[in-house]
């Protein structure tokens, strides 16, 4: 029977080289991890992946990092001192494309949808207010566009003053949302000439627009330096409870349920540890499973994590007031926004290509990207920075693990990485991710195909 026991030996010792192979495969390359994050309300898929252990499960040992700008952000993550970061969604676009600080950064995970509000001064508010119609109650009517600001900008002009506004970074989704907002209502927002050195986005401008980092907005306009900014919560809402400023729209409300945040790293290191990327976006993907699970029941306990000072570090109702579903307004004008911050639903984390190139149409659009291009331009940028086929291994691994369903993703087999046509913007223009250039062209405001500013 020796030669029975010896077949034994050899199919054992097969089975466990073939195991120990299956492990060795699938076991992150880089177990301990440094990410980064700006102090906002989206940045909680991370403090959720640490705090429920998701990425402990994941195999993976990891520090989260607040960054005193996005700047440093982005550039710690260029040199390696962080593996990955929570990023805006332009930052990944904005670099690879070499605007501003070059670099191939890439995102296989989109953290959420909506989030960010329009805040404007108590005395710019008084002065808007003639302008905008009330409902029976004596509350305005919602959303409240441009248009009711305009006459307040136009008499700043009239007056040899500058109006000035901030938002967070040149490529934040923020900057992009004011300006959309300004010039839906008429009011033009300025335009960058990189090939001429000017990185102002000022040129031609009714407002001038500038950046501030989000925590610092409310005092900034306190003091009086901008009369009003576009900003990530909780800095809309700190302005109602500071009795400072009045939130006049939500994104949600100039672009239902648009993409806001991404996780971005950079493509050396995806290419340097890929299964240690795919183990990250697994944990984020349940932490933010977790965020909207039962119709947002977690809201309250994410509530009480944000605001530990080592993360966003504002009052538990401050946070609340945006993230449980509703979101204040004018002082006691408090409205039901079930959809303000989105981290799950809609298939939020997924990296549509249509997402990127919204993006990079708002680059073209103020003269970012100084040049036209092509529609196939777009979409090989697209392909270059957002990558679903990242997201759907770490998706199909969490499948197969039994830890989530595949009803819980697209559908892989059929997902095309563009989202249908989008109408609901607050101008009422359309948005098909594959017509980037007849998108454009709809905009009475903005480059169109033939312009330059060299």
């Amino acid at each position: 029977m020796s030669w029975y026991r010896t077949a034994i030996k050899t199919a054992v010792s097969t089975l466990a080289l073939s195991i120990s192979s299956l492990s060795v495969a699938v076991e992150p390359e880089k177990e301990e991890l440094k990410f980064g994050f700006i102090k906002l309300t989206d940045m909680a898929p991370l403090a959720i992946a640490y705090e429920k252990q998701y990425f402990e499960d994941e195999g993976l040992y990891v520090t989260l990092e607040a960054q005193a700008n996005w700047k440093v952000l982005l550039d710690r993550v260029i040199t390696g001192e962080l593996d990955g970061a929570h990023m805006l969604a332009g930052q990944p676009l904005g670099a690879t494309i070499g605007f501003g600080t070059q670099a191939h950064i890439i995102t296989a995970f989109s953290m959420d949808l909506n989030g960010n509000g329009i805040t404007v001064s108590n005395d710019i508010w008084e002065e808007m207010k003639p302008h905008i119609p009330k409902r029976s109650d004596g509350k305005p009517v919602h959303p409240i566009k441009a248009d009711y600001l305009k006459p307040v900008v136009d008499k700043y002009k009239a007056e040899g003053k500058p109006f000035k506004m901030g938002m967070v970074f040149p490529v934040s989704t923020h900057n992009y949302e004011l300006r959309y907002w300004l010039a839906a209502g008429g009011i033009h927002p300025g335009y960058y000439a990189p090939a001429k050195g000017d990185t102002s986005g000022q040129i031609d401008a009714d407002a001038l627009l500038s950046v501030t980092p989000p925590p610092q907005m409310p005092a900034t306009m306190e003091a009086g330096t901008i009369y009003g900014y576009c900003v990530g919560e909780p800095w809309n809402q700190q302005a109602v409870f500071k009795g400072i400023g009045v939130p006049v729209i939500t994104d949600y409300e100039i672009w239902k349920d648009n993409p806001e945040k991404v996780f971005g790293v950079s493509k050396a290191w995806a290419d340097k540890y890929p299964q240690t990327h795919i183990a990250v976006v697994k944990a984020m993907i349940r932490a933010a499973k977790w965020l909207d699970a039962n119709n947002n029941a977690n809201r309250p306990e994410a509530v009480k994590i944000l605001s530990q000072p080592n993360y966003v570090g504002a009052d538990y109702d401050v946070i609340a007031n945006s993230m449980t579903g509703t979101f204040e307004y004018e002082k006691g004008d408090k409205r039901e926004v079930p959809d303000f911050n989105v981290f799950f639903r809609h298939n939020a984390t997924y990296p549509y290509y249509s997402d990127a190139i919204w993006y990079l149409t708002q680059m073209r659009r103020w003269g970012q990207i100084a040049e036209h291009k092509p529609d196939s331009w777009y979409m090989d940028i697209a392909k270059k920075v957002y990558r679903p086929d990242i997201y759907a291994l770490a998706a199909k691994e969490l499948i197969a693990e039994g830890k989530m369903a595949a009803s819980d993703f697209p559908d892989f087999a059929s997902e095309t990485g563009f989202k249908a046509p989008q109408t609901e913007f607050i101008d009422g223009i359309s948005y098909d991710g594959r017509k980037p250039n007849d998108y454009l062209s709809k905009f009475n405001i903005g480059l169109k195909a033939g312009d330059s500013l060299k």
